[in-house]
């Protein structure tokens, strides 16, 4: 009788990456059914608006005069795409997003890394961060407004006595477009932060905590540990907080109406919606114009996700 006993079953790659793959296709089945109802009311309500937006953006029509309602097809989009506003506005509402995305995901990272590392006063800690985030965007606005006017802000007073008299009391901030972006683009980046720090945190509290003390017991700095440990294992946090972030920033209107109006060539690609639609009541052009800015947040989503190639899944193994 033979004693030879069969080899212990080993895991393959391949098995591997077919047990993962079941997982994803599990977890996505999963989400499809917690997300399906929301996600069948969202189409519901918002599917009609954008269908109307589109056929609407076909016609050159003023609400002021609704029998003058002309189709022109592609026109309105041809007037777009020619005029030197909207690639102005663009231009402006790039800025805005690359600009602050990036300053609040270096900020929110280090935030999330205090308020994951404070332990005794940490909800205390997590409280006074989410401050600016739970103002109401209107209200911040206003309040960065005020202190940077000349007539009732305090910004220029203060920097006047700091510099002893060198800085110019009067200097008018929203009176030309570098001063009045910065002002725009601070005022974002103080209110949105937290938001980015909340989801960063949320990424750090998944990393175990085993690998990154082996790797400082095997000698690793504090920098190759945040970029060989910590940072690829957040991967999928920092994937969402860019996306929604970016797609916030984009479409940023609030604080640009608030401040300037798109004064000084601070137009944005919705306040510059804003304006053809409510202000010059076209219709048409209004509804082109969001349209194109719809299709561009669409893009925007669709490369990060197929960018970052993130299995949210397989993330979590």
């Amino acid at each position: 009788m033979s004693t030879a006993t069969a080899p212990a079953e080993t895991k393959t790659p391949s098995k591997d990456k077919a047990l993962l793959s079941n997982r994803a296709k599990a977890e996505r089945r999963l989400g499809w059914k917690l997300a399906g109802p929301a996600f069948i009311v969202m189409v519901a309500v918002t599917a009609w608006p954008i269908l109307q937006a589109i056929w609407l953006s076909f016609f050159r029509y003023r609400l002021t005069d609704p029998d003058a309602r002309e189709f022109v097809f592609l026109g309105n989009y041809s007037v777009i795409f020619t005029d030197p506003v909207f690639y102005q506005a663009l231009r402006n509402t790039l800025l805005i997003t690359v600009v602050t995305v990036a300053v609040e995901l270096v900020l929110g990272f280090a935030i999330a890394m205090l308020m994951h590392r404070v332990v005794l006063p940490r909800r205390t800690l997590r409280t006074i961060v989410l401050i600016p985030y739970s103002i109401i965007t209107v209200v911040s606005a206003f309040a960065w407004l005020y202190s940077f006017r000349t007539d009732t802000g305090y910004v220029n007073h203060w920097l006047n006595t700091i510099t002893f008299g060198a800085w110019d009391s009067a200097f008018d901030w929203f009176g030309s477009w570098a001063p009045a972006m910065s002002v725009i683009m601070v005022s974002e980046i103080w209110k949105t932060t937290p938001f980015m720090s909340l989801l960063l945190l949320a990424g750090l509290a998944q990393i175990d905590g085993a690998m990154e003390e082996a790797a400082k017991v095997d000698g690793a700095t504090f920098w190759q540990r945040l970029f060989k440990v910590i940072l690829p294992n957040m991967k999928a946090a920092i994937m969402v907080a860019v996306l929604f972030r970016t797609l916030d920033a984009f479409r940023i209107f609030d604080n640009v109406f608030i401040m300037t109006r798109g004064a000084n060539d601070t137009e944005t690609l919705s306040t510059l919606a804003y304006k053809q639609t409510i202000d010059r009541v076209e219709i048409g052009m209004g509804s082109a114009l969001s349209v194109v800015l719809f299709l561009m947040v669409f893009a925007i989503a669709l490369i990060f996700i197929k960018g970052f190639n993130v299995d949210l899944a397989g993330s979590r193994k």
